[in-house]
């Protein structure tokens, strides 16, 4: 094992994550520290990349607001997120999205993926 790789794993904690693949939706809950007072603000947007494995791995978040794109990258072993949630799965092809950068309106939208129920 690469001595690197058992660092990270012994000083980071587990957290209870849910899987999310480009194209989801989320809401990324993370903490903003304003001097001595400390908040929790939500992030919501679509994920158009995952980098890294293990410990330093890294999700972009792409939101429109007021008509201007915004993207944040996350770590996922950031101590500031305190959770997030799924919205919607999306139905893409690729796993860099970066062509919605291009897009606006109607065309910068991902299709919903559509399961089946088994009864």
């Amino acid at each position: 094992m690469d001595l690197i790789n058992y660092v990270h794993e012994q000083v980071t904690k587990k957290k209870d994550l849910p899987n999310f693949k480009p194209g989801d939706n989320i809401a990324v809950s993370y903490k903003i520290i304003e001097g001595a007072k400390e908040r929790i603000q939500i992030f919501k947007g679509n994920v158009i990349q995952i980098n890294g494995i293990g410990s330093t791995k890294t999700f972009t978040v792409r939101k429109m607001s007021n008509g201007i794109g915004v993207e944040r990258i996350f770590p996922i072993s950031s101590p500031i997120i305190d959770e997030i949630k799924i919205l919607k799965h999306g139905k893409v092809r690729r796993a860099k999205l970066y062509y919605l950068r291009e897009l606006v309106g109607k065309k910068a939208k991902i299709k919903e993926k559509a399961f089946s129920k088994k009864s």
